[in-house]
């Protein structure tokens, strides 16, 4: 029986120099310890961080041009959607429902108000006794006119006879045929008769002007009645509501045959063959931008270039909407309230020194940035210019070719020097 291998085994010498080897092995893995330790302690001296790169995002200074743009939400709206509404208290009977589509002068809803039915029917009566009445006064006015020449004619003619019998009586007068006495009167009938001619041609005149005034005067009542009756044929016709514009009807405000007060929303029509953008701008964006600036709209499936084209006067929870309108062709596919982005481009600054955007622009107010230097972020104190969506001006503290740390500083709580870890 074989208890076990010692009868096998022999001693074997140690090699010669063998230890010397070992020896050397242990110190160069030593200096190599060391030599690390060195590295960490040396990269280490002066931080009070250690963060690992991994969780940072570093990006360099350099030159280009800086386009200023606000990033701003919105959605597609109709450029033109019309709400229509009662002119009146009325009774309304709808002719159409909620997403017919209509064409431009198709009845929509019929309002019925007696009251302006019959305020129309008594225009309509007033306009035609008016009516009768000038033509009444046209004939009265020729009447009259008849008359005061009449009265005109005749006193010429008396006058004219006067003048005739004082003829005669000059021609007789040297012959001692007439009287003096008879003479004298003749003189006096012809003055008389030509002062009754001259009255009678003026209040002839007088009398002309008088009935042309009265004619006039009927003539204007007659066109304030008919200015009035033309109102009242409106207001009725405005009981028939027609659509302004081809499209079809959003929203239905009210049921039918239902009463409603005088100027109630009955129904909204949408025109989808024009769109707009209606963006949600910052307040603090508002002193930047205006009328006419260009902006690109992304809407899922592509860009459209686009230009602002009204902005609201009010501010509605630190927001002011604003309205955009396409270049070129309308894009297809766009559809009512469908969300999009938009960016506003402001201005352009050419060869200017700038880095990319990123969380440190708004940490400390973007006065200081860790600026990379031998595998240490110092907080430096920068200045900024104009900011963009993906680049930020650099006025003071940074030169092109500096690296920066962009993102993740948020770890750093501000110390003077930050080691990176590869």
């Amino acid at each position: 029986m074989i208890r076990d291998t010692s009868n096998q085994d022999a001693v074997i010498a140690t090699p010669k120099g063998h230890a010397v080897k070992r020896r050397l092995v242990f110190a160069v893995g030593a200096i190599a310890l060391v030599a690390v330790a060195y590295a960490v302690l040396h990269s280490w001296r002066g931080s009070d961080h250690s963060v690992n790169i991994s969780r940072l995002r570093i990006a360099e200074v350099g030159r280009g041009t800086l386009i200023r743009d606000a990033a701003v939400n919105g959605r597609i709206v109709a450029a033109i959607s019309p709400t229509l509404y009662s002119a009146s208290p009325a009774t309304v009977t709808l002719k159409a429902a909620a997403g017919d589509t209509v064409k431009k002068g198709d009845i929509l809803a019929v309002l019925e108000s007696p009251d302006l039915t019959d305020a129309l029917k008594r225009e309509q009566s007033s306009y035609l006794q008016l009516e009768a009445e000038v033509a009444r006064q046209q004939i009265l006015a020729r009447k009259q006119k008849l008359l005061a020449r009449r009265d005109a004619d005749t006193a010429e003619i008396d006058r004219l006879s006067a003048l005739r019998t004082l003829e005669r009586y000059n021609a007789v007068s040297n012959e001692g045929i007439i009287a003096k006495i008879e003479y004298q009167k003749a003189k006096d009938a012809l003055n008389s008769a030509e002062i009754r001619a001259k009255h009678a041609g003026q209040a002839a005149e007088l009398e002309g002007d008088n009935v042309a005034l009265e004619l006039k005067t009927k003539i204007n009542e007659l066109d304030r009645q008919r200015l009035s009756l033309a109102n009242a044929q409106r207001r009725v016709d405005e009981l028939t509501v027609r659509a302004p514009v081809d499209g079809f009807i959003g929203t239905l405000s009210v049921a039918n045959r239902s009463v409603v007060p005088a100027n109630a929303p009955l129904m909204t029509l949408v025109d989808l063959s024009r769109l707009e953008v209606e963006l949600e701008v910052p307040e603090t964006y508002v002193s930047d931008i205006g009328l006419g600036m260009n902006a690109e709209v992304n809407y899922g499936t592509g860009t459209a270039v686009a230009k602002l084209s009204a902005l609201s006067p009010e501010v509605v929870k630190n927001q002011v909407l604003a309205r955009v309108r396409f270049s070129n062709a309308q894009p297809a596919g766009l559809r009512q309230n469908q969300r999009v982005t938009a960016r506003l481009l402001i201005d352009e600054k050419p060869n200017t020194l700038m880095i990319q955007r990123g969380p440190f622009v708004e940490s400390e107010g973007g006065r200081f940035a860790y600026v990379v230097r031998d595998g240490i972020a110092i907080r430096t104190p920068i200045k900024m210019g104009a900011t963009s969506v993906s680049a930020v001006e650099i006025l003071g503290g940074l030169k092109q070719g500096d690296k920066v740390v962009i993102s993740g500083t948020e770890t750093f709580e501000n110390a003077e020097r930050v080691s990176i870890n590869q």
